[in-house]
């Protein structure tokens, strides 16, 4: 394998462990916004933006998790005829499927990107009392596919080096 591919591979696998190390703590997060949530309730003065929050922190976990999560081959794939192919032909249907994995990310980002356009022109808002802006959030979910699509894309060298009888 040419040695920009094990360069990138190395590098994006690095971010993505970084990352979906840092995400893993965000459980903590959330349970610490929902006691405080359980807490205010308790005395009577219940804060109004723990709900909402608990819920932008729910999203931030679940998607920078799942570069990490693909990373360490824990995502879930049916498996009924899979688990019976040889190495190498797994490989090769991995490397037809993370097309249609990358396209489908590809448009998810185009549309994550109009959407935080949209929220940093207009000053969007969500409708909630609380009323935080949305493009803070919306632009962790941008960061978050352009890390699945740098991850879809080191599976497909993988995958691409384990046709060739390469390793990376």
């Amino acid at each position: 394998m040419p040695n920009w591919m094990k360069t990138y591979v190395k590098t994006v696998e690095a971010l993505n462990y970084r990352v979906g190390r840092f995400a893993m703590y965000l459980l903590f997060v959330i349970m610490a916004i929902l006691i405080w949530s359980s807490v205010t309730k308790a005395v009577r003065m219940p804060a109004m933006w723990t709900l909402e929050m608990a819920q932008f922190t729910l999203v931030a976990y679940y998607l920078l998790g799942a570069p990490y999560s693909m990373q360490l081959g824990s995502n879930v794939r049916m498996d009924l005829l899979y688990s019976r192919m040889r190495p190498r032909t797994q490989a090769l249907w991995d490397a037809f499927t993370v097309f249609a994995l990358i396209f489908y990310l590809g448009v998810m980002l185009y549309g994550a990107v109009e959407s935080t356009i949209y929220a940093v022109e207009v000053g969007e808002r969500s409708p909630s009392p609380w009323r935080p802006y949305l493009w803070p959030f919306k632009t962790m979910i941008c960061a978050a596919f352009v890390l699945m699509i740098l991850q879809a894309f080191v599976h497909l060298f993988r995958d691409i080096a384990v046709l060739r009888g390469e390793d990376i």
